[in-house]
């Protein structure tokens, strides 16, 4: 069994209301949190392969619950590097002090989400696996194999293709087949007894540099139109028209 560790962000969840303040999304203002859906492909992914596996994740004071959580479904370790502000970073960043932390964990099979869902980048699979020296696989939909190596399906540009990959590597997992393990009132009762490794980017000794990136501002999307109702038989040649002239769908 590999020693297996699963990168998880919190991010708001779907359901929550975004409010854009001063040109900033106010995330004070943000009622719920939850675990990014593509990560918990990638833990699900790790709890049916077994072994030991450490969550980690890099974050605020609230992320702490989303580690609870992971604990209750199964995960053996949990690590918490400090960050109270995650928009004071970039994501080149985030992958270094992942990459550090997952170095100090010594596992050297590495899950995550093919993207989060609050910025949908991308980027910190194929970033940590750079700095870390391994081998990545990405938008990964079905995995089969062992601490002796994977078999990953993912798309191809002819549709869909299985890829070999040993350790040491990263995956990045996209939606799955797989129905997600839920907590049961015996993991939760477990989980708050778990102990969370809370530790700062100075403990893991990685220097990562002054940000790249700089924010102007964000706004919300536009209000979608209010939408057109059509009765009749008299009202087809109308629709016919709205279709090819402004939808230009037809």
């Amino acid at each position: 069994m590999a020693d297996i560790a699963v990168l998880l962000k919190q991010v708001p969840d779907s359901n929550a209301k975004i409010v854009v303040s001063g040109g900033r999304v106010d995330e004070g203002s943000v009622n719920k949190w939850s675990m990014s859906p593509y990560d918990e492909y990638a833990l699900e992914a790790a709890l049916a392969l077994g072994g030991s596996i450490t969550a980690i994740t890099c974050g605020p004071d609230r992320a702490k619950k989303m580690l609870t959580d992971a604990a209750a479904v199964g995960v053996t370790n949990l690590m918490h590097i400090v960050v109270d502000d995650l928009t004071t970073i970039d994501s080149n960043q985030i992958s270094s002090i992942l990459a550090a932390a997952v170095q100090k964990t010594g596992a050297n099979v590495v899950f995550c989400g093919k993207q989060a869902a609050d910025t949908n980048a991308g980027s910190i699979g194929p970033s940590v696996a750079e700095k870390l020296g391994s081998a990545c696989v990405t938008m990964v939909s079905e995995l089969s194999g062992d601490a002796s190596g994977f078999l990953a399906l993912r798309p191809s540009a002819n549709g869909m293709e299985r890829v070999a990959v040993s350790a040491p590597c990263v995956i990045a997992f996209d939606k799955m087949a797989t129905e997600l393990r839920r907590p049961n009132v015996k993991g939760i009762m477990m989980a708050k007894k778990k102990t969370i490794e809370a530790i700062s980017v100075s403990d893991l000794g990685v220097d990562i540099g002054s940000s790249s990136v700089t924010l102007d501002n964000q706004s919300p999307p536009a209000e979608k139109p209010a939408g057109q109702k059509f009765e009749g038989a008299e009202s087809v040649a109308a629709v016919v028209s709205k279709l090819r002239d402004e939808a230009k769908v037809i």
